[in-house]
């Protein structure tokens, strides 16, 4: 587990169930199973598509997202991964620490703070290569799976034009 920016960590699952925390951190949970499958309750291999927390679900100081490390960028919802990035940055506002863990804190997890790090103009780089290699010296596990890395490539100039086009 390490602290990217004041207050941000990325982690795995390990780390978070060693349960070390106290009431000053909020966490992003961004895996299927065990944390969305635990949290929403379904027993069968995925969430019904028509369940109101089919993508997400709060839970006091937890937003658990129904993410898997697929393969394919089309797997992962920007929709979903905007309200990620939005509750993370209310959390820091609140003088919250995040914790953003998946399994194994290398893919998911990493490419949530990559991207919330370049929304918030902490990251900058001319090309996603420099954003990378900057994010990796705060964090050098990330290891991005194809599907999250394909979607961080499709998508990280849109959250810098967020940060210029608030």
């Amino acid at each position: 587990m390490r602290e990217v920016t004041k207050g941000l960590w990325v982690g795995n699952q390990a780390e978070y169930e060693a349960g070390m925390f106290d009431d000053s951190f909020s966490f992003v949970l961004a895996a299927k199973n065990p944390f969305h499958k635990d949290t929403v309750g379904y027993t069968g291999k995925s969430c019904d598509k028509n369940h109101p927390e089919y993508l997400l679900a709060y839970r006091e100081n937890k937003l658990v997202l129904n993410m898997v490390d697929a393969p394919s960028s089309l797997y992962f919802n920007k929709g979903m991964i905007d309200e990620a990035l939005t509750y993370i940055h209310a959390e820091l506002e609140k003088s919250k620490s995040v914790l953003i863990c998946c399994n194994a804190g290398q893919s998911r997890s990493a490419g949530l703070a990559l991207l919330y790090l370049i929304k918030h103009g902490i990251i900058d780089g001319e090309t996603l290569e420099d954003c990378e290699a900057e994010f990796m010296k705060a964090y050098p596990e990330y290891n991005p799976g194809t599907g999250m890395r394909g979607f961080v490539k499709q998508h990280w100039r849109e959250y810098i034009n967020d940060k210029k086009n608030p």
